[in-house]
């Protein structure tokens, strides 16, 4: 087994050390490009990371932060969006600018080019050095859901419908009106030089189990981690149950 697996007692402390895994990141290279991930799971960890800075304000004004995708089809001040979750959790509090936030467009006349371009544009920069990645409950990687090909690039996809459902109350968009997501494919996340995927409560128990020790398979695609050759499996006490 290649990969590291951490576990922490807590939320709080899962928290905490998810956040230092960025901190460290940073002021080790603070030229790093590094990638994050919105959800339940990752909220808390992007605040606390901004509560560092504003504390010892290192030195974060050469780092590139990115998405690893975005909801398709709402404006992108929708607070719902990628782009303004992590703007509003994170990155407004440290001063970010436009030029040093990379994302995926929600929308776009031609999303192939649109990805083809952030993905260009993230190897221009060096490549991913540090990338956080939450878990779906069924196994997804951003918006990559089950069945999604290993050698898959960053590409636009249908997302699921309890989702859709909700971003359609939210932003009040009509039924005739597409809604999707657009993500970093596995081959992108594979290609990033150091991965940690954070998961905790139990709700996520059971796919943690079948992630790290199950088979690789597309059916999860959160198995294929097990070969990455630096990935850090971030747990709490909960998530890590039935190991």
């Amino acid at each position: 087994m290649k990969y590291q697996i951490t576990i922490m007692p807590d939320e709080h402390s899962f928290d905490e050390a998810a956040a230092l895994r960025i901190v460290e990141q940073i002021k080790s290279k603070p030229h790093s490009v590094i990638g994050l991930s919105t959800g339940r799971t990752t909220g808390n960890m992007h605040r606390l990371v901004a509560q560092m800075w504003q504390q010892t304000r290192f030195d974060a004004s050469r780092t590139t932060f990115f998405g690893l995708d975005e909801v398709v089809g709402v404006p992108r001040e929708y607070a719902g969006a990628c782009y303004t979750m992590l703007r509003t959790e994170m990155l407004d509090a440290m001063n970010v600018d436009e030029e040093h936030f990379l994302m995926l467009p929600t929308e776009s006349d031609d999303f192939p080019a649109a990805c083809q371009h952030f993905t260009d544009e993230l190897e221009q920069r060096g490549g991913i050095d540090l990338l956080i990645l939450g878990l779906g409950e069924n196994g997804h990687l951003g918006f990559n859901q089950p069945g999604t090909p290993f050698g898959s690039s960053a590409w636009v996809t249908d997302m699921n419908i309890e989702l859709e459902e909700r971003i359609r109350r939210e932003t009040a968009t009509p039924a005739d009106k597409w809604l999707g997501g657009v993500t970093l494919g596995i081959r992108d996340i594979m290609h990033a030089r150091h991965i940690v995927l954070v998961a905790k409560g139990k709700n996520k128990t059971d796919i943690v189990r079948s992630m790290l020790l199950g088979p690789v398979t597309t059916d999860l695609p959160a198995s294929i981690l097990q070969l990455h050759p630096s990935c850090e499996f971030l747990l709490d006490a909960d998530a890590s149950s039935k190991l």
